[in-house]
């Protein structure tokens, strides 16, 4: 990829972020380094991703899973239909809505999580140990400065995400899909 020339500004530095993440992205260690996880397992990276929300937030319904591993509802069915059957996940209908079913990990997938979790953390610790420990900091300083300014404000309203709609008078609700 041909370098940009050296201008100042959020376009620019975009435009250099954008270049060197292309380039790390065709390193085969460092393409997906979370779904890519889990060889011994046999799983694919969407049902990687799924276990691991579920292992690190606890139980959540079908559209919630959806939503953080970026699939449809009718994807995150499948998803999950095969993850049950090999005794990874589990599913309950809630009691206050029974139209809801939340999906948390079983025995044998809370094992997977922590097998997936270790595998993750010895790659990123591989990855960061590349860098002097000054640079390190300044990663974790500005990734966290980062996680923290796209925090909605307390109180604001967040933004729309995918699989919510808008009512009349633009209030956000919740679809119903997760049974």
């Amino acid at each position: 990829m041909r370098s940009t020339p050296a201008r100042s500004g959020p376009a620019a530095d975009a435009r250099r972020v954008r270049e060197l993440l292309v380039r790390l992205s065709r390193r085969g260690s460092l393409r997906d380094p979370i779904g890519g996880s889990g060889h011994g397992l046999d799983l694919s990276p969407v049902q990687v991703h799924a276990l691991l929300w579920l292992g690190t937030g606890g139980a959540l319904t079908m559209g919630e899973l959806a939503r953080h591993v970026a699939v449809t509802e009718k994807t995150i069915t499948g998803v999950v239909d095969r993850l049950e059957r090999d005794g990874l996940v589990q599913r309950a209908r809630s009691r206050d809505d029974r139209r809801v079913v939340r999906v948390s990990l079983a025995e044998r997938g809370e094992a997977a999580w922590r097998a997936l979790d270790a595998e993750i953390s010895a790659r990123l610790e591989g990855l960061l140990a590349l860098l002097e420990p000054r640079d390190r900091r300044d990663l974790v300083r500005i990734l966290a400065r980062l996680d923290e300014r796209l925090r909605p404000a307390e109180g604001a309203a967040a933004p729309a995400r995918p699989g919510t709609a808008r009512r009349a008078g633009g209030r956000q609700h919740e679809r119903r899909e997760d049974a």
